[in-house]
């Protein structure tokens, strides 16, 4: 006879079951932005729950970016904002990556896919002004090769130029958000001995790219760039590494 294991049924938390019927209820309502929601005694009578369960709810959609609570005032749906959801989901992205190596090269590979995709469409869309400014990121980034810290920032900074030539905030937003999540461990890869001057002039080929309006050579170069096919790279990093021990 096979022994079955004994499973257990958590039960939900009453503000979690809140939680649902508030959403579904913006749903049905056709809520918008700045619309308010009822009161919280209205909500208690309208749902038979007591006050900590309202409270705990609304917390939950406020944390969510989908309802805005003021001190004294009765909660509103808030206003979609991009840039704030991507910063809630950091602090979570964060932890993950710090306590998750898969998560990082998972995140790595995400950078990747987004960022060759990116190139391309920079490349298309690129004007002259487009290219001047990519032109003086990178110009920044070569003035910066002997502080680290600020090296990683004018490297980042070119990148996030890119997406603004994309033409698309949300790209830009995203493309800022990956940056951030990867900054605890961008300093060491930047800071390889003698992988600046690589890194320069992998920089250097992916705006010649853009400025040739070539998408698929922006590609290239941006692969490349981010999976450091380079050998010269694979030397500085190992010789890193053997220091490090």
């Amino acid at each position: 006879m096979v022994e079955q294991r004994k499973q257990v049924v958590r039960r939900r938390k009453l503000s979690d079951e809140v939680t649902d019927l508030l959403l579904q209820r913006i749903k049905n309502d056709k809520m918008k932005p700045g619309d308010l929601l009822p009161s919280e005694r209205q909500l208690m009578e309208d749902y038979g729950v007591g006050r900590p369960a309202i409270r705990e709810a609304l917390q939950n959609l406020d944390s969510m970016g989908i309802v805005s609570i003021s001190h004294g005032e009765r909660s509103r749906v808030a206003e979609p904002d991009f840039e704030s959801i991507l910063e809630r989901l950091g602090h979570t992205t964060r932890h993950m990556l710090v306590n998750s190596p898969r998560t990082l090269d998972e995140l790595k590979h995400a950078r990747l896919v987004f960022e060759m995709g990116l190139v391309r469409e920079a490349a298309r869309r690129a004007r002259d002004g487009d290219v001047q400014r990519l032109r003086r990121r990178l110009e920044e980034q070569t003035a910066l090769v002997e502080q680290p810290s600020e090296f990683m920032r004018a490297d980042m900074a070119f990148h996030r130029e890119i997406a603004e030539i994309a033409g698309n905030p949300i790209l830009v937003t995203v493309s800022q958000a990956i940056f951030d999540w990867l900054i605890v461990f961008h300093t060491e890869l930047v800071r390889a001995p003698g992988a600046e001057s690589l890194t320069l002039q992998e920089h250097a080929d992916i705006l010649a790219a853009i400025e040739a309006r070539d998408p698929d050579a922006a590609e290239r170069a941006l692969y490349a760039h981010l999976t450091r096919a380079n050998g010269l790279y694979q030397f500085y990093e190992a010789q890193r590494k053997k220091t490090a021990e």
